[in-house]
């Protein structure tokens, strides 16, 4: 394949702007330099900024495609979010029988094999059923059940490198079993939806959780047993320096001075913004199901039918890069790296998440108003 490189006085780097050039060749990235070296093509993108490819590592769908849905959906999906710089996506699932999951399984598992998918899968989120019924949120509490070996173990064995993580509620990991079985087949495990106190967390931590699923979002916080205040889910994060933090930074789900308030205590290091988008995401469409629970779309967010909670957000990866810099006030090159180079790590993706040279060529081109302008996937021009 042919040598081209891209030009721009704005490529983020880990260590901050650089003005030069970002060469590429067979979808991995050669150098990056400020001197021009002889190349096939060149993409003048002075003026805009050039960061590596967006990590949504969770999210339901978009572009009225489910992830929970058949192969085409999955494809469908994540071609979308690709057009809004997500070159890395884990689609994920929501609680339903476990059955019906183990499929959704098995369709991401074609997705991930299937070349019309342009950008890259890491793998399955699923969001249950291990779940917690004080804190279901959108999720059907129909569906919710304490962790049953007979099911996850066999799943683990025949899908583990498909499963990529698995949002579940450690106060009901009795003896944690649940959480060890994750960390043995290298699958993430992330605390959510979930009313675990201080001793439940620190139990999962020391058996390979490493995360927490939407901060803020159906997570406990501190509560009182006969006068005694126990930790939460919330402060236990913020407690553990090692501890990673999901947010759903799409200016509705958190207030930019929450936003702010967790950016201060945690850091870009240990933040990954996420969009846990639904499916109707991208369209017209304002009404519709996340697995058998409805909701409805008012105020640029999904809301349960009786708008006691919000439901999931219609958020891109673009549109949280732009709340963080526009609303919370964060820095373009600190808001990239919650999307990129912080989720990367999360997710053991050692090849993907900066501009450095032996890294994927998945990058981005947005203005200064965080609007996408081109994509490269694997080194290919998207848009």
């Amino acid at each position: 394949m042919a040598m081209e490189r891209i030009k721009s006085n704005k490529i983020i780097l880990p260590q901050g702007l650089f003005d030069g050039y970002v060469y590429f060749e067979n979808g991995k990235i050669i150098d990056v330099s400020d001197k021009a070296f002889a190349a096939d093509k060149e993409y003048d993108m002075t003026g805009l900024y050039l960061s590596a490819g967006f990590i949504d590592i969770h999210t339901h769908g978009g572009g009225g495609n489910p992830f929970e849905g058949n192969e085409e959906q999955i494809v469908n999906g994540c071609n979308f979010h690709l057009k809004h710089g997500t070159t890395s996506i884990c689609p994920t699932v929501s609680a339903a029988e476990f059955n019906s999951m183990a499929q959704s399984v098995k369709n991401i598992k074609q997705a991930m094999l299937d070349k019309r998918v342009k950008g890259t899968i890491i793998g399955a989120h699923l969001e249950g059923p291990y779940l917690s019924v004080k804190q279901t949120g959108a999720q059907c509490a129909d569906f919710i059940t304490p962790p049953s070996k007979e099911d996850y173990l066999p799943l683990l064995k025949d899908y583990g490198e498909v499963i990529a993580r698995w949002s579940y509620a450690p106060e009901n990991d009795i003896e944690e079993r649940f959480v060890k079985a994750l960390s043995k087949y290298g699958v993430v495990a992330s605390a959510g939806h979930t009313d675990a106190v201080y001793s439940d967390m620190v139990r999962a931590m020391d058996n390979g959780c490493c995360l927490v699923t939407h901060l803020f979002s159906c997570t406990s916080t501190i509560t009182r047993d006969h006068g005694f205040r126990r930790l939460g889910v919330i402060e236990t994060a913020f407690l553990s320096d090692e501890m990673y933090v999901e947010i759903i930074c799409d200016g509705k789900h958190l207030p930019p001075e929450l936003i702010k308030l967790i950016y201060k205590i945690k850091g870009a290091d240990k933040i990954a913004l996420v969009t846990d988008s639904l499916a109707l995401t991208g369209t017209d469409r304002n009404h519709g199901f996340m697995q058998a629970t409805e909701y409805i779309i008012e105020d640029g967010v999904c809301k349960l039918m009786d708008r006691s909670a919000f439901a999931g957000s219609i958020a891109t990866a673009d549109r949280l890069v732009r709340v963080a810099v526009k609303e919370a006030g964060i820095s373009v090159t600190e808001a990239v790296k919650m999307i990129t180079e912080t989720p990367a790590k999360i997710m053991k993706l050692n090849h993907k998440g900066k501009i450095a040279q032996g890294f994927d060529a998945d990058m981005v081109v947005f203005d200064d108003d965080i609007k996408v302008r081109k994509v490269f996937a694997k080194g290919d021009l998207i848009s």
